[in-house]
């Protein structure tokens, strides 16, 4: 009956029906009389003797379909909302499926920050009332920037007066937004991004008269990507990965200068640099070193990160290799790498632990500043990036 259940609508729909009734009679068979439970049984059986033996036509094969249907409506006990009953079991089996797959397979991952640009970007806000000739787009100009996942906000004061921003409560607990008040009129930003106040170019108690712009802003979302879960069960991460990492129950590292810990709670995205027992030191040319192995672009995963030209100085979201204390001063980022104040400094792996940099490394707050983590503390590593449609679109290679 197998190629038949593909040619043959009646045989699917037949063998459909058959698995339902004994489902159902599974279900009930405590319960049934037992002159029920016989003749469900006898019916049953009539109907293999036309299905299982391949050869019946279409018609014979409706009339057995309809005799067992009948000896169920017959002798089966009815469930009451039958149709809710059979979305409720579809819907329980397709959620387990769901939380099956995000526990051991992939899970679904926004990229909060830009420490892991141009590989990943994050919340990148833009207050465009600083560039005269921005533009936002309008009509199916926002729509197309919608799927590169960019986000325009542009609102002109109606009226006179002071300017208040608050926060109300999320909607159903998790919708969040940001509100702007002037008078009796209100702009709402939903799911906004972190430190947006202080990146909007619009102040609490600030005075606008009508006709004045509050808001420009180009808001470019962090990339959603899948993390891939399965792999690190069969082997344990290699240098130059992008890995995913959860902060919770970290202890802070002794640090040679007071500085922020990490986020508890949380999930770190960063690029696997050195394993447990490494020497570590960051060259003044920006590359790392590993035991006195020099990390260049001619090593796996690291393409990328050093393709820079060592003749530029180091920049934001461009790949420029990874930077020390002493670098990041000079080019007016101190306090960025206190384990690394120079090209002499080492810094040793714990054993079972990881050091992981971020590849914007002009603004990444990472190993370089709290050190090393536990290695049982790696969720799995980047693997698909599924939103937005940019050039990112794809498979995590770098």
């Amino acid at each position: 009956m197998n190629l038949r259940w593909f040619v043959s609508r009646t045989a699917r729909q037949a063998g459909d029906l058959r698995k339902q009734v004994r489902f159902i009679f599974q279900s009930q068979r405590d319960l049934l009389a037992p002159r029920a439970a016989t003749e469900i049984t006898r019916a049953l059986e009539a109907f293999a003797t036309v299905y299982d033996v391949g050869t019946a036509d279409q018609p014979t094969l409706q009339r057995a379909a309809d005799k067992l249907e009948q000896a169920a409506n017959q002798w089966l006990q009815p469930y009451p909302s039958p149709a809710a009953r059979e979305n409720f079991k579809e819907f329980l089996v397709s959620a387990v499926l769901v939380l099956t797959i995000f526990n051991f397979f992939c899970q679904p991952m926004k990229i909060p920050s830009g420490s892991a640009q141009p590989t990943l970007y994050g919340n990148v806000v833009t207050d465009l009332k600083e560039d005269p000739g921005a533009v936002v787009p309008g009509g199916w100009g926002r729509v197309l920037a919608w799927f590169q996942g960019i986000d325009y906000h542009l609102w002109v004061a109606p009226v006179a007066g002071r300017l208040h921003i608050d926060e109300p409560p999320p909607l159903l607990g998790f919708i969040k937004r940001t509100r702007f008040t002037l008078g009796d009129s209100t702009y709402n930003v939903w799911f906004p991004p972190e430190r947006l106040m202080d990146l909007a170019g619009a102040h609490e108690e600030q005075e606008f008269r009508q006709g004045d712009t509050v808001l420009k802003l180009r808001i470019s979302s962090g990339d959603r990507l899948f993390v891939d879960r399965f792999t690190y069960n069969f082997r344990r991460p290699e240098r130059g990965e992008v890995i995913v990492f959860v902060t919770a129950g970290i202890t802070p590292y002794l640090r040679p200068h007071p500085g922020p810990d990490l986020i508890p709670d949380t999930h770190y995205i960063k690029r696997l640099i050195a394993l447990a027992g490494d020497h570590v030191r960051i060259g003044n040319d920006r590359h790392v070193v590993i035991n006195g192995q020099r990390l260049d672009a001619s090593t796996p995963h690291f393409e990328n990160v050093y393709s820079f030209d060592p003749k530029t100085p180091p920049r934001e979201s461009v790949y420029s290799g990874h930077v020390n204390e002493l670098v990041g001063r000079r080019a007016g980022r101190g306090g960025l790498a206190p384990f690394f104040p120079d090209e002499s400094a080492e810094f040793v792996v714990r054993p079972g632990c990881y050091l992981a940099f971020g590849d914007n490394t002009m603004n990444s707050y990472d190993g370089r500043a709290w050190g090393d983590f536990p290695r049982e503390k790696v969720v799995g590593r980047a693997c698909f990036v599924f939103w937005p449609l940019t050039s990112r679109f794809g498979l995590v290679f770098h």
